[in-house]
């Protein structure tokens, strides 16, 4: 009786989608940065094909804009040009945390529809999808910021700082931003459905925007409410925003600011690393 012995071949097919190369799913940081950036860029095109998102980044700031300078700039300060100088940095910064649902819907819908199966398949880094799916969004906040400043320009606000503190400001809020979408990202892949994700977010950033110095200066308010607008981190990059923007204090406030973003990182991203794992 003979007995056959089969050899590997050289050509051996490439590991399934669950025999992944092992080097594919390392922590190359190269790979890592590679993978993120193309997705990124896949994030960037579907603005692209789908332009109509660009309606809210551009007129839902300009309708706030209008409504709370010329509704209540009266009211509040007295004129509607002082006003917009105190309102327009408090704007920027809701303007970005309110666009940030996008991430958290967009997520649930893609694992909704078999997207992020497909990308489990592929021999790439687990937290690209998540990181390419984040930043892209922070980039999309661009056109959100440049909507602000051009409006406002328009209708009378002016720098009182000059280009640098200026980048400076879009640099902090985009900062934030990037690290607050990591808790909407959480909740895009934890919650089933879409419309699910947009009220627990609405509900989340109401108290946090609008519960804040954004609008009126803390002085202003309630004790009671007075002592939330000061813990919270929406009114630290607010006040930083307007120092970079028109002048004052803003060190110790961009300090804090960076703390929480730097918090909410370590938090939210290994949180929802972990839920996104657990469903794909």
């Amino acid at each position: 009786m003979t007995t056959t012995t089969v050899r590997p071949s050289e050509h051996t097919s490439a590991p399934g989608p669950d025999r992944v190369a092992p080097a594919a799913r390392g922590s190359d940081p190269g790979a890592l940065v590679r993978h993120t950036l193309t997705l990124t860029w896949r994030s960037l095109v579907k603005l692209k094909k789908q332009s109509e998102q660009l309606i809210d980044l551009t007129l839902q700031p300009i309708l706030f804009i209008v409504m709370f300078v010329y509704l209540f700039g009266g009211a509040i300060e007295g004129s509607t040009h002082e006003y917009l100088q105190f309102v327009l940095p408090g704007i920027l910064v809701q303007t970005v945390v309110f666009a940030s649902v996008g991430t958290g819907v967009g997520l649930c819908t893609d694992m909704s529809t078999g997207v992020f199966d497909r990308f489990r398949s592929l021999p790439i880094s687990r937290i690209a999808p998540l990181a390419g799916t984040v930043l892209g969004d922070v980039l999309r906040f661009l056109v959100a910021i440049a909507s602000v400043f051009i409006f406002g320009t328009i209708i009378g606000f002016r720098f009182h700082t000059n280009v640098f503190a200026v980048a400076a400001a879009v640099g902090l809020v985009l900062v934030f931003a990037f690290a607050f979408c990591w808790v909407v990202a959480l909740l895009g892949v934890t919650m089933k459905q879409p419309r699910s994700v947009q009220g627990v977010s609405f509900l989340m950033m109401f108290p946090l925007t609008f519960g804040s110095n954004l609008f009126a200066k803390t002085s202003t308010l309630p004790g009671w409410l007075q002592a939330w607008v000061k813990v919270n981190p929406i009114t630290e990059v607010t006040n930083a925003s307007r120092g970079l923007l028109t002048g004052g204090p803003v060190a110790q406030h961009a300090t804090v600011a960076l703390l929480w973003a730097l918090g909410l990182m370590l938090v939210f991203i290994p949180l929802t690393l972990r839920q996104y794992n657990r469903r794909v």
